[in-house]
């Protein structure tokens, strides 16, 4: 695996009590006769965007999914700030601070856009976090909303999920991920399917996160958009860390354009323009 000179060193990524915030190692997953994510790596800062990138089919949700606990390794171990939670159920993993969004959104469709918060704005993270007091939720809900980009004067929050455009129904993933708290927020691919622009309006959401503290991983095709934030990036190929550095040396590397070069000839007539390189 290449790894880029002037990357800071591990001891830079270790919480205040000595452990890594989070930390991937020898992480693998088999499903039959594939193996899906191979010996993988990786310790992550507090504070710090990270984002995981390859060709389609590279491993990288599958290693989402081994991290907030929705499928269980074959291998290797996760551990958040010093805690090993790779043999913990999601809601458990919730509930010590890392959430996450998925690819596919899967809202509450016949129900106002508003009221698909509540079950976040519920949840016993965050009963426990205000000590169960946390006034009107619905009006929480709708202030979170409207962080995410829902203008409470346009009734968009109060449509019924079903009628909203992708665009929207990406913010209200985003929002209830948001709505948790977390420490540690994953974002599978948030950008896809939206236009230029609504990426532009999603990208500042983003950076006040970071502003207030939040660390954060993103899984994204959108590679420019990506590398305008991110502090970092992984690479996977065929489920194995083949790159991990700042984002324009990484794309600088041998192995990683082999990868995408190598993807793109594979799927020539259906490449997606959005999945390669810069």
């Amino acid at each position: 695996m290449d790894r880029v000179d002037g990357v800071d060193p591990v001891d830079q990524r270790r919480d205040d009590d000595g452990h890594p915030f989070l930390r991937v190692e020898g992480l693998g997953k088999r499903f039959g006769g594939i193996q899906a994510v191979a010996d993988v790596s990786l310790d992550l800062a507090r504070g710090e965007l990270l984002g995981i990138i390859g060709p389609n089919g590279s491993g990288k949700t599958t290693l989402v999914n081994l991290i907030s606990g929705f499928v269980r390794p074959s291998a290797g171990e996760v551990r958040f700030r010093g805690r090993r939670i790779d043999r913990m159920p999601p809601h458990r993993i919730v509930r010590l601070g890392i959430a996450r969004t998925f690819q596919m959104v899967r809202p509450f469709y016949e129900l106002p856009a508003y009221k698909n918060m509540i079950i976040p704005l519920f949840s016993p993270r965050v009963r426990g976090l205000v000590g169960g007091k946390y006034g009107d939720r619905d009006a929480v809900a709708l202030d979170l909303l409207e962080e995410v980009g829902f203008e409470r004067d346009a009734f968009v929050a109060y449509k019924p999920a079903g009628a909203l455009p992708q665009g929207y129904l990406k913010r209200l993933e985003l929002a209830k991920a948001m709505a948790l708290e977390p420490e540690l927020l994953i974002l599978d691919e948030l950008f896809s399917g939206l236009s230029l622009a609504e990426v532009a309006s999603i990208v500042p959401i983003i950076e006040k996160l970071r502003q207030g503290g939040m660390t954060l991983i993103m899984i994204e095709h959108r590679l420019r958009e990506l590398f305008r934030i991110a502090d970092r990036v992984v690479v996977l190929n065929h489920g194995r860390k083949i790159a991990d550095g700042p984002p324009a040396a990484v794309m600088e590397m041998d192995a990683v354009k082999s990868a995408y070069l190598g993807a793109a000839a594979e799927t020539a007539e259906t490449s997606d323009p959005e999945t390669e390189a810069p």
